[in-house]
């Protein structure tokens, strides 16, 4: 009897340690355990990726905006600074639609998976820098569907000889980019036919396509709604490839953050992209006569460079473990987020705030950007991908990024906000 009692008073100890532990926990005050899980929760997502101890530059360049650094340091420190916070907005988004589901994460993707570009265009939208947004709306397409496109057929195509993914998933995406690049040549050929070089008839056409992108970006985004249902509703079964491969991912990430913790991630990296962003385009116009290169170079091939920098490394990472339906629904779905979302949004953000905002990109943009949408339905129609495609993708985006670099601005704009704001201070 009392080595029963004993032995039960041995092991009753060990026990009741654990319940003691954990009514201690319970029983701790506030004060203590909410900073410890805080710095806890920060940890985990500061070492969530390599590419956060890039974070150092976060400080580093507000302090050089701050204190009104040289432009070109401002415009570098900045530019550094954006790419590890696109990694955490990433990051966090996949935190968050891991604990919402398929419905609310796909909304929650779509409003945050190019969070970087909508800051930065938003900003500059505000200072009138209506030649940075057009070139950084075109640029993350270009840069989605050309660059990060083409690094994913290439990492596939590194292990297998072939890579298949779905053609009905595929075709339906890029169908969406032909009707995107057609809503942009429809307003640059209406202004071409109306402006015929003489002023009277290019005021016209200036207030004539600025009401066509009013509308226009209203139609894109009608369609974009409806481009989100029949995603998650009416079609789901087509895309559940995508999600089963998704699926598998979520099991092993997503467990890091609650939905509250990473709500308030996605804030506070918001206001620091915000702040960069600030300093960024603020610098533009000091580093554009400093290094004499060209607004539309910076917009167009260094921004979204930036802001596709997370969706990049993961959408290559995925195609190399030969998930290619993931990674083309990374690449080409944040295409269309751009093309059918962000940039009628901003058309009709520029009305609300009064900045002429037009779907108006120039014809040279528009012809490349029509072509890179054909090269690409030529490319994924067959429904299967190789290393070669990859080196066809690339080698297009970087003759582009050449021919943009040697672009002049001068040459870019036959409509700015300038011009346009003249023409209704007159009317």
């Amino acid at each position: 009897m009392q080595d029963n009692s004993n032995g039960h008073n041995e092991s009753t100890p060990l026990m009741g340690g654990r319940s003691n532990g954990a009514s201690y926990e319970q029983e701790e005050p506030k004060w203590k355990s909410i900073p410890k899980r805080v710095l806890h929760l920060t940890w985990a997502t500061l070492t969530s990726s390599y590419v956060n101890v890039l974070l150092v530059f976060v400080p580093i360049g507000i302090i050089a905006g701050i204190m009104s650094w040289n432009p070109t340091a401002v415009f570098i420190l900045n530019f550094i600074a954006i790419i590890p916070l696109a990694a955490l907005l990433s990051f966090a988004t996949e935190e968050l639609s891991a604990k919402l589901g398929q419905t609310l994460g796909g909304l929650m993707n779509a409003t945050f998976g190019n969070a970087v570009e909508l800051i930065v265009s938003i900003v500059a939208l505000r200072q009138g820098e209506i030649r940075i947004v057009q070139a950084s709306m075109l640029g993350s397409i270009l840069s989605n569907i050309l660059l990060v496109l083409g690094c994913c057929f290439l990492s596939g195509g590194i292990r297998e000889q072939e890579r298949s993914f779905n053609t009905t998933v595929a075709s339906t995406m890029s169908s969406l980019m032909a009707v995107a690049s057609a809503c942009l040549i429809i307003p640059a050929t209406l202004y071409a036919v109306m402006a015929d070089g003489k002023p009277a008839h290019d005021a016209e056409a200036q207030k004539t396509v600025l009401f066509l992108s009013h509308g226009t970006a209203i139609i894109m985004l009608i369609l974009y709604i409806l481009y989100l249902y029949f995603q998650l509703y009416s079609h789901h079964a087509l895309f559940a490839d995508v999600e089963n491969q998704e699926g598998g991912d979520e099991s092993e990430d997503g467990n890091i953050l609650s939905p509250f913790a990473a709500g308030v991630a996605l804030v506070f990296v918001t206001i620091l992209v915000a702040v960069c962003a600030e300093f960024l385009v603020d610098s533009i116009d000091s580093i554009v006569e400093s290094a004499h290169i060209s607004k539309t170079f910076v917009g167009l091939v260094l921004i979204p460079i930036v802001g596709n920098a997370a969706e990049h490394v993961t959408a290559v990472i995925v195609a190399f473990k030969g998930k290619m339906d993931l990674a083309i629904n990374v690449a080409i779905g944040s295409s269309l987020q751009i093309a059918l979302f962000v940039t009628p949004f901003l058309v009709i953000l520029g009305w609300i705030i009064h900045e002429p905002m037009t779907l108006q990109f120039q014809g040279f943009e528009t012809i490349i950007f029509f072509i890179s949408v054909l090269i690409v339905n030529y490319l994924i129609q067959d429904g299967k991908s190789n290393y070669l495609e990859g080196a066809m993708c690339l080698g297009t985006y970087a003759i582009i990024a050449l021919a943009f670099y040697i672009y002049p601005d001068e040459k870019a704009g036959d409509i700015t906000a300038e011009t346009v704001k003249r023409f209704f201070t007159a009317h």
